[in-house]
């Protein structure tokens, strides 16, 4: 299948940013945490569509958690100490750019955690969800899948552009020998937190245009239909003549370059 032109993906994507809009206003009218996991393969395209939910919603209520290497102390707290702490409160949404998940996958596959661990990992994860939910927290885990040699050409552009090579972290140069064993390590993750209350759901990110609509698309059906239009807001006339902006102190503009 061909990819998807910016052209098409943009007019797909305008009325899904409007529901998106919807979305945010019903979460802070009726207090609704909801919490978005991302995971996936490297350079599947977290960023890209964590950053298109984003982008026109306000970031006071809206906010994107990508947590960095645990600091020493964090590493003897309880794993899901350091994650629960940026957690929604009412009528916020938070999304996690890689989340409690980074254990069952690169930890496992890159030995930065012991067995005992990992294990330990897969019988809390479905627990800890579990009380998320009951508490009545929303929370959605999406899966962004790709082919390793999309994933190679996607690495190969970061090493290429200055721009982008703070993309391609050390790990991730250590990784690519791993495709086969992260695949593994997913099938296990799946099938010890996959859950009715806290499904997994899988989305083809070898387009990623393509593979932010149907994500979008998915999540927006996810969530209760309830149309909070806007309120309108008129202003009112200045009761003056608009002013220039006036410098009287020693602070001056810089000078025009452009």
């Amino acid at each position: 299948m061909k990819d998807m032109n910016k052209d098409d993906y943009e007019d797909l994507l305008e009325p899904m940013e409007l529901e998106l809009s919807n979305v945010a206003r019903w979460a802070q009218l009726t207090g609704q945490r909801i919490v978005v996991l991302f995971e996936g393969r490297d350079a599947a395209g977290k960023g890209g569509v964590i950053h298109a939910i984003a982008e026109h919603l306000n970031p006071r209520q809206v906010h994107v958690v990508a947590l960095p290497t645990p600091t020493e102390r964090q590493r003897t707290q309880w794993y899901f100490q350091r994650y629960a702490a940026h957690l929604p409160a009412a009528g916020e949404i938070v999304m996690f750019d890689r989340s409690w998940y980074n254990r069952a996958g690169v930890e496992k596959v890159m030995g930065f955690c012991t067995d005992a661990e990992y294990q330990r990992f897969l019988e809390q994860a479905p627990v800890f969800e579990r009380m998320l939910v009951d508490d009545g927290v929303l929370l959605f885990k999406y899966w962004l899948t790709v082919d390793q040699e999309q994933q190679e050409k996607r690495f190969a552009e970061r090493a290429a552009d200055p721009e982008k090579r703070w993309k391609l972290s050390p790990i991730d140069l250590k990784a690519r020998e791993e495709y086969e064993q992260y695949g593994h390590a997913r099938d296990a993750m799946f099938a010890a937190t996959h859950r009715e209350h806290t499904p997994w759901v899988a989305v083809d990110f070898n387009d990623q245009r393509r593979g932010r609509l149907n994500l979008i698309r998915h999540l927006l059906d996810q969530l209760a239909d309830h149309d909070v239009p806007a309120e309108r807001l008129d202003l009112p006339n200045l009761k003056h003549k608009p002013h220039t902006e006036q410098f009287t102190g020693p602070v001056r503009p810089i000078p025009d370059r452009f």
